[in-house]
């Protein structure tokens, strides 16, 4: 007889169960063995694994500072994608996840990752993609930006061994900022941030969304905003003729989305028209992909300050 048939069915069954545990937990546990970084962030506390080689990316910011680390993630959102980063756009080898507002999780999930990367747009998705692979937000803090980006880059920077390189990238930046801050420190002149959308403005001060020209390049603020929303204050032409802002920096919304550009006679109606910035030819339209799409990455923060630099010479 067969000495197989020996051994009891019970045990066999045991031996059985444990290879499938083994295997179960090889695809999921996998993900996050080795050596591990825990990452507490503002959703919750989450394992990271060391040095991941399938990293998803769904904040643009953070993706910027992958590629100036020298980091490939295999999937990012392609759609509403920055020009200046096209090179990663195009690249086949990159999978595409949809969209920094409506990600493709069955395309997420396929990819198997090890680390997904995430921000204020995928807030609400936060369990979903937690689910699919250990996930952290990695957003700026309006509030506290420069110190929040900073620990971004550098909490990035530790999780793929590349810290010396960022502490680089770091320190030129800001110094780089430190000149910029000292030139409008000195400059007394009064600006207002505003988005304009479909005939309509909102406006963002300190604190805000898009209060980077005050909270880090220190450039005085016309007045003062109390709304928080992502979405800014509402405000009237009225209001912005009576404010009478010396510089007006303006992002055309639609340009980001959906790639149509306003028409400037209605942006530069009767009332804007009334204002300083206006009469001394200092209304500055900012890139859309880089200050609406993007931030909070070592690129878009670089290209940033030297948007507003230039425009001052």
């Amino acid at each position: 007889m067969n000495k197989i048939s020996n051994i009891p069915f019970a045990f066999i069954c045991f031996l059985f169960f444990l290879v499938q545990v083994s295997c179960n937990s090889g695809t999921q546990q996998g993900q996050v063995s080795g050596e591990q970084n825990e990452v507490v962030h503002k959703l919750g506390t989450t394992m990271v694994p060391q040095n991941p080689s399938r990293i998803v990316v769904l904040d643009i910011g953070a993706l910027e500072t992958l590629k100036e680390l020298g980091v490939t993630p295999i999937g990012i959102p392609k759609k509403y994608m920055p020009e200046y980063l096209d090179d990663l756009k195009n690249n086949p080898d990159i999978a595409d996840v949809g969209s920094v507002i409506e990600p493709n999780f069955e395309g997420i999930n396929a990819l198997s990752p090890d680390l997904i990367l995430m921000s204020t747009r995928q807030e609400r998705f936060y369990d979903e993609l937690n689910d699919i692979a250990p996930a952290i937000f990695i957003g700026t803090d309006n509030k506290d930006y420069l110190p929040s980006f900073k620990h971004n880059v550098m909490l990035l920077a530790k999780i793929v061994d590349k810290e010396h390189v960022a502490e680089e990238k770091l320190h030129k930046l800001e110094e780089k900022i430190k000149a910029a801050q000292q030139k409008f420190e000195a400059n007394p002149g009064k600006a207002l941030f505003l988005i304009y959308n479909n005939g309509k403005f909102s406006a963002f001060g300190k604190g805000s969304r898009f209060g980077f020209i005050h909270d880090v390049l220190h450039i005085k603020p016309v007045m003062e905003l109390n709304d928080e929303s992502v979405h800014g204050q509402r405000v009237s032409n009225e209001l912005i003729a009576n404010a009478n802002p010396d510089y007006l920096f303006i992002v055309d919304r639609n340009a980001a989305v959906v790639g149509k550009k306003a028409n400037l006679s209605e942006v530069e109606n009767l009332l804007v028209k009334q204002t300083n910035a206006f009469k001394n030819d200092k209304i500055f339209y900012l890139a859309p992909d880089l200050w609406f799409i993007s931030g909070g990455g070592l690129t878009s923060v670089d290209l940033m300050v030297d948007d507003i630099v230039e425009r001052f010479k």
